[in-house]
């Protein structure tokens, strides 16, 4: 498989809005035919305008990934609406800052569907369909977050945390199957979900900037992660590798008076 993404057949789980209408603009400019899905994509007004533009080069699908029945069936539907995939990019994600206080059940259930099972329900029908092909390449989008949890945000890195696990642990298997997985660790970007922060976002993006990092690192590299602003990867970093007893006292000082 090339390494670049010219003429592609990619599939966008989480392509309504933020970064994934954005990608999906770029991707239909750069000529490549682009399935485009969210919960609801096919009543998206974004969407509905790019496919008057693009004709049949864009293609709309609903998929819910809370739903793993709907999965497997949209998974099937997605794969045969171009005749194949090359790519499938997850660009899923459900924020919701909470204290202990504030703590919610169905809140936790639905970042840990969004942010991580929603991506597993997707790759077991589509593994079997890629490997068959012969080539293929998933990205999933996670998250700097899931470099180290930080106050309030809990519910939202810890799935993004077990998504990169899970690539991890997947990479080497589906290398074998010629299927190459990526991951793209990216700090903040002014979406629906950070507007939710009540605090200073170093390196804050815009959605197109993202983007536009993002679609230029996967036309140049097969790497495994992609990671950006690099100040921010820094530091979270760091918080990964001092020891727990510094990481934790420098993160108590985040708490709110």
């Amino acid at each position: 498989m090339k390494n670049n993404i010219a003429q592609q057949r990619i599939w966008i789980v989480g392509a309504s809005q933020g970064i994934g209408l954005e990608l999906v603009k770029i991707w239909l400019k750069q000529g490549h035919q682009v399935l485009a899905s969210a919960r609801q994509a096919q009543q998206s007004s974004a969407l509905t305008e790019l496919k008057q533009q693009y004709g049949e080069q864009l293609q709309c699908l609903n998929v819910d990934v809370c739903d793993a029945q709907d999965c497997a069936i949209q998974a099937q539907r997605a794969w045969a609406a171009f005749t194949g995939l090359d790519m499938w990019f997850y660009n899923v994600g459900a924020y919701q800052p909470m204290t202990s206080e504030e703590w919610d059940w169905p809140a936790f259930v639905q970042m840990n569907q969004s942010n991580y099972l929603g991506a597993v329900a997707l790759m077991l029908p589509l593994q079997k369909l890629f490997k068959a092909q012969g080539h293929g390449r998933w990205i999933w989008n996670a998250s700097l977050a899931a470099y180290f949890g930080l106050p309030y945000g809990g519910g939202y890195s810890a799935p993004k945390a077990a998504l990169v696990n899970l690539a991890e642990a997947l990479q080497p298997e589906l290398a074998v199957q010629n299927i190459d997985l990526q991951i793209i660790n990216h700090g903040f970007v002014r979406t629906r979900l950070t507007e939710k922060n009540e605090f200073a976002m170093p390196g804050l993006l815009e959605p197109i900037e993202a983007a536009q990092q993002i679609a230029h690192a996967l036309d140049r590299s097969t790497a495994f992660e992609i990671r950006f602003p690099w100040r921010l990867r820094i530091v979270l970093s760091l918080f990964r590798w001092i020891p727990y007893s510094w990481s934790l006292a420098l993160t108590r000082k985040m708490l709110r008076s």
